[in-house]
């Protein structure tokens, strides 16, 4: 038995970790007007960031047509993959969950096991990493997603927003009416709500160092209830000083436990915005040990 694991775009893997995991990667696409760019292949982060700041109106994202999910299903096929463990972003803010879920009932030549990341970037990353570990050392599938499954109940993130209006016009914001307006200079706190998987904001603070001051406080509070050992991501829209200069907060209220960084890339950024930030948490697991 032979398993393949495929992810998109938005799990923003480097490449040495696509090589190292033999992880498959299928690109979202980002549209400025008529045009149209494959993230990580026609678009970086950084000119990403620039358009952004020019357009004057709001990208849009586009997930991969079926065609192209279809030939990558029957590429893994020819390669000997029997199986083929597909992980994207959350189903409530994408459509590309049911699109795969939909081309693998069209294929009789490789099982196609759709999984719901239920989150995104970072995060989403780490769950493609550990199933590809687990592949790697031909771990059953059926064995495979109930580990993902078990990692994805440790999942927890909170987002602050420098703009919120990209997630309303987005209509990515569940509850958009209860933050919009009111104070200036209010950073909304968000989440994907745990019993839904949509982002909705919870609560909201006046300036973003109160912000992200109020998101450790919430995260100190919740790592009293976890008896295992976690590790932190910081997650940032184009502004990794901002990043680094909330590493270095979180280290000195956390000393013991590990920070990896991330980013927001086009498909993400797209609808959170420039300058948002956020911070993730999880079960430690470290992959190289897993044999």
């Amino acid at each position: 038995m032979k398993t393949a694991i495929l992810t998109d775009s938005s799990a923003y893997l480097s490449t040495e970790d696509i090589k190292r995991y033999n992880i498959h990667v299928i690109p979202i696409s980002v549209v400025f007007g008529n045009e149209s760019y494959r993230e990580g292949i026609d678009i970086d982060n950084a000119e990403f960031y620039r358009k952004l700041n020019v357009s004057k109106k709001l990208p849009t994202t586009s997930q991969p047509p079926i065609g192209e999910l279809i030939e990558i299903y029957n590429q893994l096929a020819d390669e000997g993959y029997d199986t083929v463990i597909s992980i994207h972003l959350a189903s409530t803010i994408s459509g590309l969950l049911s699109q795969v879920a939909n081309v693998a009932t069209m294929l009789d030549n490789i099982r196609v096991i759709p999984f719901d990341s239920e989150i995104t970037v970072a995060l989403m990353g780490d769950l493609v990493k550990y199933a590809a570990a687990l592949a790697n050392i031909g771990t059953n599938p059926d064995e495979i997603i109930k580990k993902l499954e078990e990692q994805r109940s440790t999942i927890n993130e909170l987002m602050v927003v420098d703009d919120i209006n990209n997630l309303v016009k987005g209509g990515r914001l569940s509850n958009a009416t209860a933050f919009i307006g009111g104070l200036l200079n209010i950073k909304p706190i968000l989440t994907f709500d745990s019993q839904t998987d949509e982002i909705v904001a919870f609560d909201k603070v006046r300036t973003m160092k109160r912000a992200l001051k109020r998101v450790e406080s919430i995260v100190t509070d919740d790592l009293k209830n976890i008896d295992y050992k976690v590790k932190f991501f910081v997650i940032d829209a184009n502004d990794r000083k901002a990043g680094d200069t909330w590493v270095k907060s979180i280290h000195e209220k956390f000393p013991n436990i590990k920070i990896e960084q991330g980013y927001f890339g086009p498909s993400i950024g797209a609808h959170l915005g420039e300058k948002a930030l956020a911070l993730g948490w999880e079960k430690d697991i470290n992959f190289d040990e897993i044999k």
